[in-house]
């Protein structure tokens, strides 16, 4: 009885003097936990982008397959999914299908980036049932946003406009990370957009390509208090430069952390620091299967959860434990979890 209590001592210390994330990175350097990967859900159209409501149900964006059939389902806890939003116009562009890309939620309302259109979509999703005849695409408010970002005037402008990543920030303003602008674009609670930050560039580390790289922002998370922006570099696609960037409530953009390849998104664990995506590394053909991961980022550290990831581009925390994690060539979303 006293060898228990003891322990539950040392337990308890450890916990009142940590977080609950780093009680479990403690314990998993102490003994190695292997983590439980397994299916959730598959059949979709080349799944994008997720999004997890209140209810435990994950809105899932899908690009389609090129014929105009790019759309949202939702899946059930337990991964059966419904088909919820059906019409999306998709195309393929550079061999891949292209549609609608990634989601926020707030109060309700699903808000929907489709980068081919430049359009953002807004859908009542908290009345709709899965099982409810799907919500048509033409029956939908948008906003062109696309239109805005290449008439912007940038000092450093691509003319192009790539409406990727988006998530809620303060005051219920929406913040969509453009991939073709390298900006991120602010649609305040009524409507009016604005340039909020540009995301730099780099050097070439390399000897091939041009002299300086795009930094494409391709995922934004806000903290309450700061965003975190990762990057994808261009071409040559250089491994282990990539950057995760903190922009400030002023559009003041500085380094958190560097030394990644092919960042696609990221969430934040229960301490709000990054926890990032990896889509994989580069070969000559493109992005090599199954060299995706999912990577903790915390100060100057890098600990890496799980690898071997095909194509991923999305990745959603449930809870202290799980993760969902998308592939866009497998159709697939994956459960994460710690055991």
């Amino acid at each position: 009885m006293q060898t228990k209590l003891i322990k539950l001592l040392i337990l308890f210390i450890l916990l009142s003097g940590t977080s609950c994330r780093q009680f479990l990175d403690y314990f998993d350097e102490v003994k190695p936990v292997q983590l439980i990967v397994k299916d959730y859900a598959s059949g979709l159209l080349s799944p994008s982008g997720m999004v997890l409501d209140a209810r435990g149900q994950l809105w899932v964006s899908e690009a389609g397959t090129g014929n105009n059939d790019s759309r949202i389902s939702v899946i059930m806890p337990g991964g059966k999914v419904y088909t919820a939003i059906v019409g999306f116009s998709s195309s393929i562009f550079d061999g891949f299908p292209a549609g609608i890309t990634h989601l926020a939620l707030k109060d309700g309302v699903l808000w929907i980036l489709h980068s081919g259109e430049g359009k953002l979509y807004q859908a009542e999703i908290a009345t709709f049932k899965p099982g409810d005849s799907p919500l048509k695409a033409n029956d939908l408010p948008s906003e062109d946003v696309g239109t805005f970002v290449k008439a912007y005037n940038f000092e450093h402008d691509t003319n192009e406009s790539n409406l990727f990543k988006i998530t809620v920030g303060p005051d219920d303003a929406l913040y969509i990370a453009d991939a073709a602008a390298n900006a991120i674009i602010k649609r305040d609670k009524a409507g009016e957009l604005s340039v909020f930050a540009n995301i730099p560039g780099i050097k070439n580390p390399t000897s091939v390509g041009p002299p300086m790289l795009e930094s494409v922002p391709t995922g934004i998370v806000f903290d309450g208090q700061k965003f975190y922006v990762t990057t994808f570099l261009g071409f040559p696609f250089p491994a282990d430069k990539g950057i995760i960037y903190q922009v400030d409530l002023k559009g003041k953009v500085s380094v958190y952390q560097q030394g990644f390849t092919g960042l696609i998104d990221l969430d934040l664990d229960l301490d709000k620091r990054p926890v990032v995506l990896e889509l994989g590394t580069f070969g000559e053909q493109g992005p090599k299967p199954g060299t995706g991961k999912i990577i903790r980022a915390s100060g100057k550290q890098q600990r890496v959860i799980i690898e071997g990831l095909n194509m991923p581009t999305d990745l959603v925390k449930a809870n202290l434990r799980t993760y969902y994690v998308n592939s866009l060539t497998d159709g697939k979303v994956l459960q994460v979890t710690h055991p």
